[in-house]
């Protein structure tokens, strides 16, 4: 029979580094930019401006996805800058080294 070893903390069992609070909230702050790109592309697609000659079930699935890469990419780069300002907003609630969320103010 094997042994049960306790995990090293700050270690993932594949053995790579666990991500501070600090790295996955910027990470969920760049999905969450993501997502809601994806919202507001989804919202201006919807607009009507007449007849559609163009229209097809296709070429609809290829612009929600060609919107959900664009949502990506800009989430990324920070281009909005949503995702650094969810990010900054968030960090103050974060609990320090000494183990004490940051005052506000």
């Amino acid at each position: 029979m094997t042994p049960v070893v306790s995990p090293t903390p700050g270690v993932t069992p594949a053995g790579t580094p666990a991500k501070t609070d600090r790295e996955k909230l910027s990470e969920t702050a760049r999905q969450f930019e993501a997502i809601f790109v994806r919202h507001m592309l989804a919202a201006a697609r919807k607009t009507d401006f007449g007849s559609d000659l163009f229209g097809s079930e296709a070429l609809g699935t290829f612009r929600e996805m060609q919107d959900d890469r664009f949502a990506e990419i800009t989430a990324q780069t920070g281009s909005l800058g949503l995702a650094t300002l969810i990010e900054a907003q968030l960090a103050r609630l974060l609990p320090t080294a000494a183990g004490t969320a940051k005052s506000e103010g």
